[in-house]
């Protein structure tokens, strides 16, 4: 959860809400992020996400500050957008006991909350919230959104036109009957969980748990996915890592190798360009020329 910097606007129309939206999907192509909901109002966001590769801190560093960036080149501003206090982060257990399902209900149905919808209109009439997404088909949704989880938990086994026609339901239905107490340790707390859940986070705390409890796939940091991509593309090349220094800063095959990292992970222009050996002036005039060429 996020908000503008003094309750201030994030989103001033719809282009920019469409613009946070493509933002996030490449942030979930860099990180492997899951989105299992979201919901953009006017000063603040709420996104429900899943991170395989425990990122959630680079991730947010390269999307709330990319988005900021391009808030900014849009409106003619500069400075901050987003709260000092940096954004509230709640850890819920996604194992199937009903807790994912009670955040992503609260993300859905913070349009009502917020009383921007009168009794006789539907949730779907609100756009900029993953809700309406879920109504859809598969095509038609963002690839980064994952419904299934929540359609579980909702006790519906099948992505399907009567399986969406019941989750519609089902949640029309939690709307309805909302009280606000369920969601009270959404808004003061820290973890959403059983005990032996909470549990276990406080013993990962209070005993300095490092990344071998999470196994081998959850272990690889931005800089140890970007490193591994580097010695990939030197593999493919057939080039010892001292063939980086002995090439100009222009090179083609560094020039493709700096575009794959600034797309498909979080590293700064400056990581890339000491990494590559290029000079960090060419690694951002080799990423503008690469947004040229996707628009056209």
């Amino acid at each position: 959860m996020n908000r503008g910097d003094h309750r201030e606007d994030i989103f001033r129309s719809r282009k920019d809400r469409e613009l946070f939206l493509k933002s996030l999907g490449e942030a979930c192509a860099k990180t492997d992020w899951q989105i299992h909901a979201f919901c953009l109002m006017s000063n603040h966001l709420q996104l429900v996400v899943e991170t395989p590769k425990a990122n959630l801190v680079d991730g947010m560093k390269w999307l709330l500050g990319t988005y900021t960036s391009r808030f900014n080149r849009r409106h003619k501003t500069f400075g901050r957008l987003f709260s000092p206090e940096g954004y509230k982060s709640l850890i819920a257990d996604g194992s199937g006991n009903g807790y994912l399902k009670t955040v992503c209900d609260y993300v859905h149905l913070n349009p009502a909350r917020a009383k921007l919808l009168s009794a006789r209109q539907r949730l779907s009439e609100f756009r900029w919230s993953s809700y309406g997404e879920y109504l859809k088909g598969r095509a038609a949704r963002p690839a980064w959104l994952r419904v299934d989880r929540l359609l579980g938990e909702h006790g519906i086994p099948k992505d399907s036109p009567a399986g969406r026609e019941e989750f519609e339901k089902r949640v029309e239905l939690r709307r309805v009957a909302e009280d606000g107490e369920e969601f009270k340790p959404l808004v003061r707390g820290w973890c959403l969980g059983g005990e032996a859940f909470r549990a276990e986070l406080l013993a990962q705390v209070s005993e300095k748990v490092g990344a071998e409890h999470f196994g081998e796939e959850v272990r690889e940091s931005a800089e140890a996915k970007a490193e591994r991509m580097v010695l990939e593309e030197l593999k493919k090349l057939g080039w010892r890592r001292e063939e980086l220094g002995k090439r100009r800063k222009g090179d083609a095959e560094k020039v493709r190798i700096a575009l794959r990292l600034r797309k498909e992970t979080t590293m700064t222009a400056a990581w890339i360009a000491q990494r590559l050996e290029m000079g960090r002036r060419r690694i951002f005039r080799t990423c503008s020329t690469g947004r040229e060429r996707e628009k056209k």
